[in-house]
């Protein structure tokens, strides 16, 4: 039930991107997983949401320095680094189903980590 509810409201966010309501962050890091995908369709269909993306996160010192302070935390090497793309993107919030990222969310107080059903909870879509 959590990943039928997770998908619908990954959907409805998307929907918002689309239509401007929502402004989306991109990144290197997220051009690098995408080339990593084996199936064709799929990586062509993720990268047209660069078209959508406000702004396009390069790796610089700040990203690095950011993603080892997470690393600190517990946090995947990965995690990190797209944690603070997002923050250097002035994301407002960081949006994961990653039980592992949600549980040490507190833990990082320049943006607001959710998962997408509680995402839109909170902004009431």
């Amino acid at each position: 039930m959590r990943i039928l509810l997770e998908s619908e409201a990954k959907l409805k966010i998307q929907e918002h991107i689309r239509s401007g309501r929502f402004s989306l962050v991109w990144s290197y890091l997220l051009d690098y997983e995408n080339s990593k995908n084996p199936f064709r369709e799929r990586r062509e269909q993720i990268s047209t949401w660069v078209d959508y993306a406000e702004v396009d996160i390069e790796e610089d010192q700040f990203i690095i320095e950011q993603a080892l302070l997470f690393k600190s935390y517990g946090i995947k090497k990965l995690d990190s680094l797209h944690i603070a793309c997002a923050i250097k993107g002035k994301a407002e919030y960081f949006l994961t189903t990653d039980d592992g990222v949600l549980k040490k969310a507190m833990l990082i107080q320049d943006i607001k980590i959710t998962d997408p059903i509680g995402f839109i909870k909170e902004v009431a879509l």
